[in-house]
């Protein structure tokens, strides 16, 4: 009876710290973006302004700040480290140990912010996940009484977070329970955990308690962050005609994102272990980028509004171009130093590259970007089913047969030959 009641004391207590690991997980995301988001409008709205306002060009603003922020990057890499570590390698961490070590929250924080704050084509997803991970551990390394249950608090704070961060409740389950979130780096991915009916039970809570928090604190503050949603597709004739040229188009821009990978770690090799050099390096070519194609900087959650806003002011050349140099200056910077994530930059791409579809076609511009952007991350992530998990972050539910061909498509796509493992 004591034994049983103990039990149970146990289990509601960790549902209990599973719901509140849940909320903070959203929390902080949402804090995170919103953060952010204050900090490019001040360094990449009201700085150039002003300057410009006192006579220097702006239009040499995203050159000469991108170089500072390499210089800052660089630098913060050489004293703390190489953070935050890739998401993949935490998801493996947290699989194979259940555990994150917390000692470097700090720094994967700071890593994380400083590329998004000085225009870095990344995403957030690393930087947050490890955060997270490593608080998950810190709390069971304090609740030890509880037994092994408590070794589950790590996978569900990563569960917790990133369905927070891509608002993506599926995706989310998923990818702690396959131990990557894609194949992008030659992850093997063979070995799925099922879970049994009371943990996908605690995993849903927690999933819950992120995305609460993210609604509730975007419904009193605004929106932290985020890719906007599409709620709409027509699909006749006319699209079912130019399906294989959009999802083509999207392959190969994902086969350019791994060829143009290998060359940045060429190139990353050759320079050896020169932080602050190949970071500088990278902001100079993002810069340079951003000045020809100003929505290749940044992530790509708010640029995905504007671009939704102005595209058919574009031409169908200007939309390939930002698509296409999405890709390579996303590499660049990853390959280089800047350290992030790939998904959100790269989901930009394949709703560039729709958009050019749908301008040189006529078809339905949410079917071009489902099968655009479905086959470009296909490519890069190998995983058909978790790439349209993740894509109904952006397209409708009723997009699943568009998104899960055309994703399975692009996982066919023959890549450029290895050289040798990145470093990440």
């Amino acid at each position: 009876m004591g034994n049983g009641t103990t039990r149970l004391g146990h289990g509601a207590l960790f549902a209990v710290l599973t719901v509140a690991l849940g909320a903070f997980a959203g929390a902080f995301a949402w804090a995170f973006f919103f953060l952010m988001n204050l900090g490019i409008d001040l360094l990449w709205v009201k700085a150039p302004a002003a300057l410009e306002a006192w006579g220097l060009p702006a239009v040499a603003y995203p050159l000469a700040f991108c170089v500072l922020g390499g210089l800052v990057i660089g630098a913060f890499q050489k004293r703390c480290g190489p953070y935050p570590q890739d998401m993949n390698a935490v998801m493996a961490s947290v699989k194979a140990t259940g555990r994150y070590e917390y000692r470097h929250m700090g720094a994967s924080f700071v890593g994380a912010l400083l590329p998004l704050l000085f225009g870095g084509s990344v995403g957030p997803e690393a930087g947050l996940t490890g955060v997270i991970a490593g608080l998950a551990t810190w709390v069971g390394d304090k609740m030890r009484f509880m037994g092994g249950q408590i070794r589950e608090l790590s996978q569900v704070g990563v569960a917790a977070v990133v369905s927070a961060i891509f608002s993506a409740p599926l995706f989310g389950l998923a990818a702690p329970l396959v131990g990557y979130a894609d194949e992008s780096q030659g992850q093997s991915t063979t070995t799925v955990e099922v879970p049994k009916a009371a943990k996908l039970v605690v995993y849903l809570l927690a999933v819950a308690g992120a995305l609460g928090a993210m609604l509730l604190l975007g419904s009193l503050f605004g929106r932290g962050g985020g890719l906007p949603h599409f709620s709409d597709i027509a699909l006749g004739a006319a699209e079912l005609a130019w399906a294989l040229p959009c999802i083509a188009l999207g392959a190969a821009a994902g086969w350019l994102f791994h060829g143009s990978g290998r060359a940045v770690q060429a190139m990353a090799r050759r320079l050896g272990d020169r932080p602050v050099t190949k970071a500088v390096l990278a902001g100079a070519l993002l810069g340079g980028m951003g000045i020809a194609l100003p929505f290749a900087l940044f992530a790509g959650e708010a640029q995905t509004e504007q671009l939704a806003a102005t595209w058919t002011t574009l031409g169908a050349g200007a939309l390939i171009a930002t698509g296409l140099g999405k890709v390579v200056v996303t590499q660049a910077c990853l390959g280089l130093g800047w350290r992030g994530g790939h998904f959100f930059p790269i989901i930009f791409a394949g709703i560039a590259l729709g958009y050019a579809m749908a301008a040189l076609t006529g078809i339905d511009p949410v079917f071009a970007l489902c099968a655009t952007t479905a086959a470009l991350l296909g490519t890069v992530m190998r995983q058909p089913v978790m790439t349209a998990l993740l894509l109904f972050l952006v397209f409708p539910v009723k997009a699943v047969f568009v998104l899960l061909i055309a994703a399975a498509l692009g996982s066919l796509v023959p890549l450029p030959k290895r050289q040798s493992q990145p470093e990440r």
